[in-house]
């Protein structure tokens, strides 16, 4: 009996692709930047020996404000909230749109 191989769809795609057809691509990305963010605030927190007490207070907010400001998995963060916790530990926000690479794909061998 010959053996039956099953071609993968994806193959030759990167991944961001493979993540724009199953249409979580921009969930995907945005939880990665959210995970990003919070780690850096957390590591300038740490270097800085401010505790989550001292950093709400410089932010004029709560606690639980702040804790879902270093929740990776927290999307929801607005962007006056996030300029004021850079502040709060001696840094800026920078934000920038860039255009997609294109893709070219290349014939198979």
């Amino acid at each position: 009996m010959a053996k039956v191989t099953k071609v993968n769809p994806h193959a030759g795609s990167s991944f961001d692709d493979f993540l724009k057809v199953d249409g979580i691509y921009e969930e995907v990305q945005a939880r990665a930047l959210k995970r990003a963010l919070a780690e850096q605030l957390d590591d300038a927190m740490q270097s800085g020996n401010l505790s989550k007490v001292n950093m709400a207070q410089r932010m004029a907010t709560s606690r639980s404000q702040l804790d879902r400001v270093l929740d990776p998995n927290n999307l929801s963060i607005q962007l006056d909230t996030l300029i004021k916790a850079a502040s709060a530990v001696g840094r800026t926000v920078e934000i920038r749109l860039k255009p997609e690479p294109k893709r070219t794909r290349t014939a198979a061998a």
